[in-house]
Formats: C-alpha cells, structure tokens, sequence
C-alpha cells in the first residue's frame, strides 16, 4: 500500500509541461493553417487599429458610443494576441510544448480579458439604452467622467477574478497523460487533466460564469428588451430604423460572442467533446474578434465617412 502512495505522488509530479496538439491531427496542412491564422491575426491588429485610431482623432466620434468603441478594440488586440501568437509559433515550429507556468499565464490572460469583454458589451449596451431610452439625459448620464470609471471598472474588475481562477485552477496535481487537445490552455481541457478533486473548482468556475457571463447577459438582454419597446414607439419609419440602426451592429456582436462562450463554459464537462470546444473556441478566439470590426464598420455610417475622410488625407 505504502509503495502504492509512492509511485501515485511519483506519478502526480511528473508533469512539468502540457504538450498542445493544436492542429496536428491535420499535419498536411499546417503551413496552410498558420498562412490562414497570420493574416487573420494582422487583419484583426490592422482593423481594430484603424478603428482606434479614427475614433480618437476625429471629432464626429467624440462620444460615449465611439469611447467605449475604442476601448473594446484595444480589448480584442489583447484578447486575440493572448492565443494567436502562440498558436502561430507552434505550428511553425509544429511542436506544442508549453510549461505550466507559461499555461497558467496564457490562461490568466484569457479569463481576463474575455472576462473583461463580457462587462464591456455590457456597458455598451446601457449606453445604448440610455441614448435612446433617456435621450434628454444621455449627455448628463453618459458623461466623460463616468465614461471612464466604467472603462477603468471593465478593466480592473475582473483581474483578481482572472489571477483567482488561474491559481486554484494550477494547485491542483496534474498526472498521466500531459497532451491537450487544444490549442491554447483554455479551462476544461486543462482541467480535465487534473488528478485530484476538480468539486471545488468547478463550482468556482460556475459561479465566475454566472458573475461574468450570465448576469452581464441577462443586463444585456433586458436594456435590449427596452430599447426595442422604444423604438417601436418611434412613430416614423426613418426614426425607427436610425435608432434601430445605431445598436444593432453591438447587438449581432453579443448575440455571436456570448453564444458561443456560453456553449463552452456552460455545457455539463460530461458532455463537452474535446474536438467540438477546439472549434467551438475558434470561434470566439479568432473569427468573432475578425468580424467585430467589419460589422462595426460596414454598419456605421460615421465611421465610414471618418475612415474615407482618413484615406483622403493619406492619399494627398
């Protein structure tokens, strides 16, 4: 029995890095894969670049709307470089080796500044609510000193909740197996390679999902559920669809990103599928965050004119 405790805490320690399998269940396509991910990842630096930019020094967007506009594509840099650049590295060098301590600081970074977009789009959507549900009272409510507080609260907030996580996520033995079928070190594949009690740290993770992903869900679905009870008021058909107009571009982008990370982190661990959270992740890693700024482009006619207002000068 005693040699038996001493071969299972031999085991237990054993691991000193996960291996991420990434993407080499397809080896014949990884200079294709890593061709597709870099120019996604220059084209979400370029476009979420470009819309900072533009809202920072032209004066028809100096308003809360384009403010916090600006800060959510800062937001999807630092998201998306979180993951991308390694995933990048690791399919050109086609090895997957990443230490624990690298992992949890990936992983860290993740919840934060995924956590941070959910109270984000959150306080997005209670500025689109005041605009068209208090019109009278947006520039007094909306002003740039609570602008910023609720900036800086979408910020910080979330960085103990973030460095928490990641803590009691990696005192936890790990054993067995090191590969992760994954291509970052996201929660429940890491999670599934824990040897010891997970009880505790599944319920942390619920109840971080139910703070940062359902609560700010349910905000955002009741500021929408008032602010489209507004514009069916709107008794012209230019007035409704001007309104209407001015918050759909953030409302596709909530119902793509909470979607999808509502499947990953809300689904029983029993019933995820390793390949299926892999995909489900591209989604809201990569291929939201290179939507985001084309939705919010093509679908507002300011920034429009401020982008070719901004061409028209480079080209002089």
């Amino acid at each position: 029995m005693e040699n038996q405790l001493k071969t299972e805490k031999s085991n237990m320690t054993t691991i000193t890095e996960f291996v991420l399998l990434g993407f080499s269940d397809i080896p014949n396509s990884q200079w294709i894969l890593f061709g597709i991910f870099l120019v996604i990842y220059l084209t979400i630096l370029m476009c979420n670049s470009i819309i900072i930019l533009i809202t920072r020094i032209d004066p028809v967007l100096q308003t809360p709307m384009y403010f916090f506009l600006n800060n959510f594509s800062f937001l999807e840099i630092c998201y998306v470089t979180a993951t991308v650049p390694r995933m990048l590295m690791d399919l050109l060098t086609q090895k997957g080796n990443i230490s624990l301590v690298a992992c949890a600081v990936q992983m860290c970074f993740v919840l934060t500044f995924g956590s941070s977009e959910c109270l984000l789009l959150t306080v997005m959507a209670y500025d689109r609510y005041v605009a068209i549900c208090k019109p009278l009272h947006y520039p007094l409510v909306m002003n740039h000193k609570v602008c910023v507080q609720l900036a800086i609260a979408s910020w910080v907030s979330v960085v103990p909740g973030g460095i928490g996580q990641t803590c009691q996520i990696f005192s936890l033995p790990y054993c067995g197996s090191n590969t992760i079928n994954h291509f970052f070190c996201d929660v429940p594949p890491v999670l599934r390679h824990a040897c010891g009690d997970t009880f505790l740290n599944e319920i942390a993770i619920h109840l971080a999902v139910v703070v940062f992903i359902v609560v700010p869900s349910l905000l955002i679905i009741v500021s929408y559920g008032k602010i489209i009870a507004n514009i069916v008021k709107i008794s012209s058909a230019s007035g409704r669809a001007k309104a209407f107009s001015t918050c759909s571009s953030h409302l596709i982008v909530v119902v793509l990103f909470y979607g999808t990370v509502n499947i990953t982190y809300l689904q029983p661990k029993a019933n995820q599928s390793e390949g299926t959270g892999k995909v489900i992740s591209l989604f809201y890693t990569i291929f939201i965050p290179t939507l985001n700024p084309i939705i919010y482009t093509l679908r507002n006619k300011d920034i429009m004119m401020a982008l070719r207002k901004l061409i028209s000068k480079l080209l002089r």
